[in-house]
Order: C-alpha cells, then structure tokens, then sequence
C-alpha cells in the first residue's frame, strides 16, 4: 500500500432474493454514501445482486460475467468513482458459480473470482466450484485480493494471498447462525497470522431456511477489528493503514519463519512421518 485505502462494506439483504433492480437501487444508493464519506472500495455480500436463497431458480438468474448486471455496477463504480466487489451467480455455458468481481473506479472490470470451496448441500447441487484459488488487481497502489465466504476458512488459501502480495483481502459473505465465530474470532485470527486487512462483507436476517448472521467487519493485520457491523443492516467504513501491516509483519513474522520445506505432506494430506528415539 503507498497510503491508507478507505474501505466500505455494505451489510444487508439487498431486497427479496432474486431482486436484482433492488439490489442495484441499494447499491447505487451505498455507493454514494460510501463516496460521500470518502471511501475508494465498497464490498458487498456474496450473491449481493440476487440473494441467496434460491434454490434451482440461480440457474435462470444467473448472467455471464460481463452481462447486464456487470453493466449496472460498472455504470454505479463509474459515476461515484469508487471500486465495487459484488457477488453474483455467474453462468459460463451449462455451468453455474458462486462469484465476485472486483470493478475499477472507471467502470473496468479489474479481477474475477469463482468461489472454490463450495458450503452445504445447496451449494454443492446448484454451483461448479472455482479452479483458480487467487483473483487480485491493484487499486489505488494496494494489492487486492477475492475470496468468498467459506473460502476464508481455509488457512491455505488466504495465506497464499499473503505470498502472492495481497495487502486487502475482500470477502463477500453470506454466513448463516450459528456460525457468528467466523466473523468474531476467526476472521481477524487470519488477518492477524497473515499480517494483511480483511474485509468481510456479510448479509444479514432471515431469507428462506436461513438466518444470516450480519458481523460483517474489516479486521487489522494485528488482529484488530478496526468496524465491526451488528446483526442488522449496516454501512461500515474505515481505513486500511498500510503503516499498520509493515508493523504487524515485523512484530509477528510469519511470512518470513515458515519453513516451507517442511509442509508439503502437509497440503496434500499425508502426515508427516514422525520423528523416534
């Protein structure tokens, strides 16, 4: 990061599910408040333009990447000069994923991402995971990088974003009850262990068989929770201080102690043969 990055994160259920003109309506409406307040990012929730809860029905509202929707949000990052992360369900052919995309301040699309650990039976029947475990792009000289929900629970994807340079990590969410430790401890675990700026977008209240947990928060690279969202709807901003990764880093080097050598049995799951006397 060459300077702090003001960060915006939208909590809510943006609509009924499937109310994709609401959804876009109350983004329109956060990004202008989010840009009135200074903010250059705003992160929304996993399947902001749709919601979640949809069943079979995400096949027939889904759009390719660049489609109608995308437009929209371009249109919206373009006219309040801030860059938007959405999560839509995205269609590629006869397949279905669980994605978010990173849009520029200018409207240009800057990284896209498919949701590569998929969660529960509903996911797992309508969505294709993702292949590619790293989707960054560069805003405002700070290294962004995508994942979604469940993805973040997975301590080796997001320090793979740590190696690979990303200073902000963005995930879009849609966390049910009872899961509120993901957000409260688990989240600036990993922004503490990896030493980089989480910020983690929930929705919130009841939609069809779920109750979102809201929580939404962007957490410091010293563990810090810098905002932190209640269970209702909510607009967070604050500022992602590059001065305080450098720190952090230096205070708790990770990064730099691994032993790599050492993990690779690890990842694929064999464990490694044990030492005797």
């Amino acid at each position: 990061m060459n300077g702090s990055l003001r960060v915006a994160l939208l909590q809510g259920p943006a609509g009924l599910p499937g109310g994709v003109a609401e959804s876009l309506k109350a983004l329109d409406e956060a990004a202008r408040e989010a840009a009135g307040q200074g903010a250059r990012l705003l992160v929304t929730s996993e399947m902001f333009l749709t919601g979640y809860a949809l069943g079979e029905t995400v096949r027939e509202l889904a759009e390719p990447a660049g489609g109608a929707s995308a437009q929209e949000v371009a249109a919206i990052a373009a006219r309040h000069r801030l860059a938007i992360v959405h999560g839509y369900p995205e269609r590629d052919g006869e397949r279905v994923y669980n994605a978010a995309r990173l849009t520029g301040p200018d409207g240009t699309a800057l990284a896209d991402y498919r949701k590569t650990h998929l969660f529960g039976a509903y996911e797992q029947q309508v969505f294709t995971p993702g292949e590619r475990p790293l989707a960054q792009a560069d805003l405002d000289g700070t290294r962004i990088g995508l994942l979604i929900c469940y993805d973040v629970e997975f301590p080796e994807l997001v320090r793979a974003h740590a190696l690979a340079g990303t200073e902000l990590l963005a995930v879009p969410t849609a966390l049910m009850r009872p899961y509120d430790f993901v957000p409260d401890t688990l989240v600036p675990t990993r922004a503490w262990e990896n030493g980089f700026h989480i910020a983690y977008a929930n929705r919130c209240g009841p939609e069809g068989e779920w109750d979102f947990a809201g929580r939404s928060c962007l957490a410091g690279p010293d563990g810090t929770v810098l905002a932190r969202a209640g269970a209702g709807p909510r607009l967070l901003v604050a500022d992602a201080d590059p001065a305080a990764t450098a720190a952090a880093r230096a205070d708790t080097p990770y990064l730099t102690d691994r032993r790599p050598e050492l993990y690779g049995a690890l990842t694929v799951g064999r464990a490694p043969r044990s030492a005797t006397r």
